[in-house]
């Protein structure tokens, strides 16, 4: 049976990958999820073609495939370079086998081997050599990505309520020049935020990103196929860049995100352990400070700081930036509740009024919340972290909203008109939130269950809730639902000791 042919359209992704990011044959398979022999058969048919990289604009489908599976071959004795004498030339400052490849090539033309068959015998020689020589990472190649361990703190000066702040770490192969940041989660837009600004601080992107097995990349992790989140795909097309995570259990891998993780740890986080932030703003601020100090302190083993080594060897080869920035949004659907109000990520926010009732959309990034109602912006606020609030706008308010329809003592003063019990179940109800407006649903939807249950049975559903301190919405709907108001006090009713000759006294036991 014929082998099946490759598909035109990842045919083209081989060529991108391999003549604008500069992978090699392995790495292009893990990416492409194609067996390397593939790659290497394609790249040898396009070597051997008459068209060159970049395609022209007139290079049709039919045209690449009439060029890659029709062409002449051409001589395949190729002259092996003198490793020796690249091994010493890769030690200098600023040297990259990219470079010893073009002028390899220039010397021997056909003869010479192609960019990934010249790395592939020279890492095989590599391997011979002493084992102390270190690895070699090729300027603006790879950007190695992790979490730090251990986490710092936020504290919110007003409630006291502390949040842990994971901290982001991604350093560069050949510079070793490092960024962090600190984020409330390893969320997926966090983590895709993340990357942005390390771009942003770079000035340019790498050709691949080498992360470890996180969620928030990876969705399978795999030796040979891992399986990439779909939004960090998008990241990654955005970018022009590639990602190759690290395989599961090989710590050789990802050994600079990890030498990078112990050194933020000991330089920067390690510094900070006494000081109290109050905001995330704040941590990064100080975060930076003692960022740069480590970037610019000069490596013993270089004679050189990554900030200079980063100048010379990697801000030069990254690629450029896209004109626009990569801008991650969660959607969601949602209907307007009776308070105008929304809820995503356990914060609400307003609408307005009008909308009671209806389907809205809602797009959030980490900044910014906008709203939709049939395709048109109806709302919009800034993000919020707070768990459990309001983010409510006054023009959304109706006219008696705005003057604070419902208070503390209004849903009192409701409450005991039904009775005592229910009164203080609604109290505790308010005191049981840092701030009553958050319980206002709550006490809602409990008075409202005298409408459809009598405010008898609902008085008496309170007196079980508060003689079983479980004052709580859903408690007493659940007594009420199941008709069970009141025979829990008969159930608990205490019942008079016993008293004969096997019941032995409190004297007995010590």
């Amino acid at each position: 049976m014929a082998k099946k042919r490759t598909p035109m359209k990842k045919i083209k992704e081989v060529l991108r990958l391999k003549y604008d990011c500069g992978l090699s044959n392995r790495s292009i398979a893990s990416c492409l999820k194609l067996g390397p022999s593939t790659i290497s058969e394609l790249l040898t048919r396009f070597r051997q073609s008459p068209l060159g990289w970049p395609l022209p604009e007139s290079c049709s489908d039919t045209d690449l495939t009439q060029a890659l599976y029709h062409g002449k071959k051409t001589s395949r004795d190729k002259v092996m370079p003198d490793f020796t004498q690249y091994a010493v030339e890769l030690r200098r400052k600023g040297m990259t086998k990219m470079l010893l490849w073009q002028e390899y090539h220039e010397q021997y033309q056909e003869q010479a081997y192609a960019y990934t068959q010249f790395c592939e015998h020279f890492t095989r020689w590599f391997k011979t050599q002493k084992r102390s020589m270190r690895q070699l990472h090729v300027a603006g190649d790879k950007l190695f990505i992790d979490y730090c361990g251990p986490r710092l703190q936020v504290v919110n000066p007003d409630t006291g309520e502390v949040r842990e702040a994971e901290v982001f770490v991604a350093t560069l192969g050949a510079s070793n020049y490092t960024y962090v940041e600190a984020f409330p989660s390893q969320g997926k837009s966090y983590w895709l935020e993340a990357h942005a600004n390390t771009f942003e601080h770079f000035g340019g992107v790498p050709q691949l990103l080498v992360p470890d097995n996180l969620r928030s990349a990876v969705t399978k992790a795999n030796r040979y196929e891992p399986r990439l989140n779909d939004s960090y795909q998008k990241l990654a097309n955005h970018y022009q860049t590639a990602v190759m995570p690290a395989r599961p259990y090989k710590p050789k891998d990802k050994a600079k995100a990890e030498n990078a993780v112990l050194l933020v740890e000991r330089w920067i986080m390690m510094r900070l352990r006494h000081q109290t932030f109050h905001t995330f703003k704040e941590l990064n601020l100080a975060i930076r400070d003692l960022m740069n100090d480590l970037n610019q302190r000069e490596m013993k083993q270089y004679g050189a700081s990554r900030k200079a080594l980063f100048e010379k060897l990697d801000k030069p080869a990254l690629k450029p930036l896209p004109k626009q920035r990569y801008l991650y949004t969660e959607t969601k659907r949602a209907k307007v509740g009776p308070d105008y109000h929304i809820e995503y990520r356990r914060h609400y926010y307003s609408v307005p009024h009008q909308l009671v009732g209806h389907h809205v959309e809602l797009e959030a990034s980490n900044r910014l919340v906008q709203i939709y109602h049939q395709g048109n912006l109806i709302a919009q606020h800034p993000r919020s972290q707070r768990e459990r609030g309001n983010s409510t706008q006054p023009e959304h308010m109706p006219s008696n909203h705005q003057h604070q329809k419902w208070s503390p003592g209004r849903l009192l003063n409701w409450g005991a008109n039904i009775g005592p019990a229910t009164r203080e179940v609604v109290n505790k109800m308010l005191n049981s939130k840092p701030h009553p407006e958050q319980s206002y649903r709550s006490c809602l939807g409990l008075l409202n269950l005298s409408k459809a249950h009598g405010e008898s049975r609902l008085e008496q559903a309170c007196k079980d809730a508060l003689m079983l301190t479980k004052t709580n919405y859903t408690f007493i709907n659940n007594l009420l639902k199941h008709n069970r108001e009141g025979q829990l006090s008969k159930d608990n009713t205490s019942t008079p000791n016993l008293v004969h000759s096997n019941v032995r006294g409190p004297n007995c036991y010590h």
